[in-house]
């Protein structure tokens, strides 16, 4: 596999996992929003500059989807008590415990439409995207 049919899997992959979401706020949101929460979620404490480096997208854009999500009480800001000048972001309690109560999203029929319904495949599918999890886990 070369660098670009990697590229082309994540792709994939992320098509599956847009079609597995369940029809939820979360699942609702622009694709580049949902990178951004995901991203503040992963990384509780970031400023924005590093939110906007990782997610590969403007900074204006990112200081927009923050300052709506905090209007949602979805993130909080708060100064960074190292350097008073940077603004961190954090989920809310209460997202955090919105995301707690929701059940997992399945992934199931999204994975049998993209591979078929074959249940050999099916496991195959599932314990070959289990391994890779592992593997990249912090990576």
């Amino acid at each position: 596999m070369n660098a670009f049919e990697l590229y082309q899997l994540g792709r994939r992959l992320m098509k599956i996992g847009v079609r597995a979401m369940p029809d939820d706020e979360f699942g609702r949101l622009r694709g580049s929003t949902r990178a951004i929460v995901s991203d503040i979620f992963d990384n509780p404490g970031s400023s924005i500059s590093e939110v906007t480096a990782r997610v590969e997208l403007p900074q204006s854009q990112v200081s927009a989807c923050v300052a709506q999500l905090r209007e949602n009480d979805v993130v909080e800001t708060f100064a960074d008590p190292a350097d008073g000048r940077r603004t961190l972001v954090r989920p809310t309690e209460a997202a955090l415990r919105r995301t707690r109560s929701r059940p997992p999203a399945e992934i199931d029929g999204a994975l049998a439409a993209a591979v078929g319904d074959d249940p050999a495949r099916l496991a195959r599918a599932r314990q070959a995207l289990a391994t890779l999890a592992e593997l990249l886990d912090g990576a």
